[in-house]
């Protein structure tokens, strides 16, 4: 069954920011912050994030990584001026 939220107390200047993209989108604001509340709530949190991909291995070490920036970075410009 769907359920009804009330945000109280925003400040004039959040609401407009609001109505701004609510418009540019050609939605309302109920509409806005109906798509933005089903995309948050997809979202893992950022917690859950960091602790899924802190369990990830990887092949390659520091120093790959490192050696596969630089290689695409290019050779850094003489400090010498």
């Amino acid at each position: 069954m769907p359920k009804t939220v009330q945000i109280r107390d925003l400040d004039d200047d959040v609401y407009a920011g609001l109505a701004r993209r609510a418009a540019e989108a050609g939605v309302s604001v109920p509409e806005l912050l109906r798509a933005e509340a089903v995309r948050l709530a997809a979202r893992p949190s950022v917690e859950t994030w960091l602790a899924r991909t802190r369990r990830r291995s990887s092949p390659l070490g520091r120093a790959e990584v490192l050696a596969a920036l630089d290689e695409q970075r290019g050779s850094w410009p003489d400090a010498g001026g």
